[in-house]
């Protein structure tokens, strides 16, 4: 990917007036779409099924990328995959078999992604990045928006920047968490692609400036 993008969570969009606050976004520049799913089991929320992402899928040609928050989350990619998804990540922390749930993720015909919780460390997912699309580093603790950023992950994600360059790997860096106009120049400079945002995009009054001012304070 050779420029950042922004990627709204839809989780903090309006549900009543969907398809316009998906319009709204790809307005706005967003050409991905963050999908956070929560199984009140891996975190105490509880979010939305395949349903949701299969009607998401009827309202955009965005690509959707699925963040699996959830307990055992083979089983849950093929219904994914089948609803629209095309990015499918899952966290280090949940599955027992992670080489198992990407290959199930890869056979599904969706790109595989890892995620990984502020508190673990970044050689958690080293053996596992290799042909991986995504790596997501989450700078707030899974399960909660409007949490504030936890500067410790900028660390990560250089460390994780590094790792990618000097074994010639090519997953992007995907932080989601506490991502505003404030932290987004420090995050992209720290060596990540991607940046998730949701309260802060769906209550702007101006959504492309917003994007614009995460995009472009991190530039140079």
């Amino acid at each position: 990917m050779s420029t950042p993008q922004v990627l709204p969570s839809l989780l903090a969009a309006d549900f009543s007036r969907l398809e316009a606050e998906i319009r709204s976004v790809e307005e706005a520049g967003a050409r991905i779409l963050h999908l956070d799913v929560m199984d009140g089991r891996f975190v105490p929320n509880l979010t939305f099924g395949p349903l949701i992402v299969r009607a998401i899928a009827k309202l955009t040609t965005c690509v959707l990328d699925t963040h699996l928050m959830v307990v055992e989350p083979a089983h849950l990619v093929p219904a994914f995959r089948e609803a629209g998804s095309h990015w499918i990540s899952f966290h280090v922390e949940a599955s027992a078999d992670v080489p198992g749930t990407l290959e199930t993720i890869r056979r599904s015909g969706a790109l595989p992604g890892l995620a990984l919780n502020p508190e673990t460390p970044f050689d958690a997912v080293c053996p596992y990045l290799e042909g991986l699309n995504h790596l997501l580093l989450m700078s707030v603790s899974p399960g909660f928006g409007g949490q504030g950023f936890r500067e410790e992950v900028l660390a990560k994600i250089e460390e994780a920047a590094r790792f990618r360059d000097a074994n010639g790997l090519s997953y992007l860096i995907s932080v989601d968490g506490g991502i505003g106009s404030r932290t987004a120049p420090r995050v992209l400079r720290a060596g990540a692609d991607l940046l998730v945002a949701g309260s802060v995009i769906f209550r702007a009054p101006d959504r492309a400036r917003e994007i614009r001012a995460m995009l472009e304070g991190g530039a140079g």
